[in-house]
């Protein structure tokens, strides 16, 4: 037993001696010569960073998950014509999106769900109030700031245009389609303009019924 405990004792010594002296750096560099990258070069990545949008023409995972409406189970496929046809950003100043109509009254009922599903997704870097400069994630990123959605701009902005930059993204907004199911887009619209109400402006709307 002592001799097995002298040999790894000695054979630890032996291996943070080769690494002290850098004698492991040979087979880093094979390594990086036959894999490409060793595991001294291991960077971690924090939530959110360098994110990658879905492949262009992919299936979402929950796109069978649609509902045929608003607060529904999902029974089968969605009801003909109920969901957008696919679009990209080219299209968000065109009227096929700039017109959609909103599917979803701003009832008690929405604008309940659409404060949860903003403050979970849209709050961290447009603002608890929808401006961006009071947002949490600019105590970190203070040259970040986000657009004020509650603010004149966005306010003139119609139903269709919020709920398309929510699905595809835009500019340094990422797409949130395949995080915000068709519907919950529709209750944060409804609630962007309970906010900008709030901050004296008059909703645009245009397209809601």
């Amino acid at each position: 037993m002592s001799g097995t405990v002298g040999r790894n004792a000695r054979m630890a010594w032996i291996g943070a001696l080769l690494l002290a002296t850098g004698a492991c750096t040979p087979l880093d560099d094979l390594a990086v010569f036959v894999f490409g990258r060793s595991m001294r070069d291991s960077r971690s990545f924090d939530p959110y960073e360098n994110t990658i949008a879905p492949p262009e023409n992919s299936v979402p995972f929950a796109s069978g998950n649609n509902t045929p409406g608003p607060g529904r189970l999902n029974t089968g496929q969605p009801e003909p014509g109920l969901m957008p046809a696919p679009f990209a950003q080219a299209d968000l100043f065109s009227p096929v999106v700039q017109n959609l109509p909103n599917p979803v009254p701003p009832d008690p009922a929405s604008l309940e769900r659409g404060e949860v599903l903003f403050n979970r997704f849209c709050a961290v870097c447009h603002g608890a109030a929808g401006v961006g400069a009071q947002a949490n994630i600019i105590e970190k990123f203070p040259l970040l700031i986000g657009y004020n959605l509650s603010g004149p701009v966005v306010a003139g902005f119609t139903d269709g245009y919020i709920y398309g930059i929510m699905r595809i993204g835009r500019g340094l907004m990422p797409p949130y389609g395949h995080q915000i199911s068709h519907f919950d887009r529709w209750n944060i619209v409804n609630y962007i303009r309970v906010l900008q109400g709030q901050a004296g402006n008059t909703p645009l709307g245009a397209g809601a019924e």
